[in-house]
């Protein structure tokens, strides 16, 4: 005796129909009347009066109605969490990106997980791309938004847009129709990190490509809040995407100039480690951010890209 033959006899007792129960659990009312027969069969007692009037419990099918009262709340108690929990969820999501990016699009992600994850426990961290490609590989993170690397082990990257650099200068510091190509970037008082990382490492290489040592004016390992500052001090210069310092320039508290060339273009790409047992619910997180990203992309609130085909 299965659980399943309680339920269809729960149903017919409380339906009084055998037609009615089998509307109820969709089944053919023949069907229906096969497994009641069979049960009692197996318990050796007949458990209803069958009249034209329907299906009248027997003194025998009360007592074991009490019963399998029991067992099918149970079941249906044991279906509803079942059901939370695959509506539930993934219990944590994590989700990096580098400084940048972060700063154009945490926002509206953090608020269109919570939305969509209520239960879940959300948290938002940023780094180097050098460290963000490790979490995924050790496992600290879930996804990340970051620009693409030129190496990429065993880490999975779906590209989504290409975001050129700006060079951020105090204002009235060249003519806004100056053209500037990294060759000419070089020549320019620069405010970069210490670290051989990210734009530091770009800048090095635009100076081994033209054979011109980078004219570094200061170094910053704030943050590019900090850089941004000593931009407008007059320090120097540096190299932000557009987005990253679209306030100020508005405001006319610093010049943004493009810097043309695919030497000065960057791919930003949600990545997830190949390496690891993927989060519950992943496609759906990434499906997501995407969508979030989209939006901010169509809506003007990320400035400087382009979405990429796809």
């Amino acid at each position: 005796m299965d659980a399943s033959a309680f339920e269809y006899f729960y149903t017919v007792a409380y339906s009084g129909s055998i037609a009615r129960a089998a509307g109820e659990m969709g089944m053919e009312p023949s069907t229906l009347t096969r497994h009641i027969g069979r049960l009692e069969e197996e318990v050796g007692v007949k458990l209803f009066h069958r009249s034209g009037r329907g299906m009248v419990l027997t003194d025998s099918g009360a007592l074991l109605l009490q019963e399998a009262t029991k067992v099918v709340e149970a079941l249906q108690h044991s279906r509803r969490v079942a059901a939370d929990l695959a509506a539930e969820g993934p219990s944590q999501i994590v989700v990096a990106a580098q400084p940048t990016i972060a700063q154009v699009c945490f926002g509206s992600v953090a608020l269109a997980l919570r939305e969509r994850f209520p239960r879940a426990r959300i948290r938002v961290t940023e780094g180097f791309g050098h460290e963000i490609v490790g979490w995924l590989q050790e496992g600290k993170i879930d996804v990340a938004i970051l620009y693409v690397p030129s190496q990429t082990p065993i880490v999975a990257y779906d590209l989504l847009l290409q975001e050129q650099l700006y060079c951020i200068l105090p204002p009235g510091s060249l003519p806004p129709d100056r053209i500037l190509n990294s060759a000419a970037v070089l020549d320019l008082p620069l405010l970069l990190p210490s670290t051989s990382h990210g734009l530091r490492s770009l800048v090095e290489g635009w100076g081994r490509r033209h054979d011109k040592r980078p004219r570094i004016e200061m170094e910053c390992d704030g943050s590019t809040f900090m850089t941004r500052r000593l931009v407008q001090a007059g320090v120097g210069c540096t190299l932000l995407p557009l987005a990253a310092a679209h306030d100020e320039v508005s405001r006319g508290l610093v010049q943004a100039l493009r810097i043309e060339g695919n030497d000065a273009l960057r791919t930003v790409a949600l990545a997830t480690a190949q390496n690891r047992p993927a989060v519950k619910g992943l496609a759906e997180i990434t499906r997501l951010l995407r969508g979030v990203i989209a939006g901010l992309v169509d809506a003007g609130q990320w400035p400087g890209v382009e979405r990429m085909a796809g």
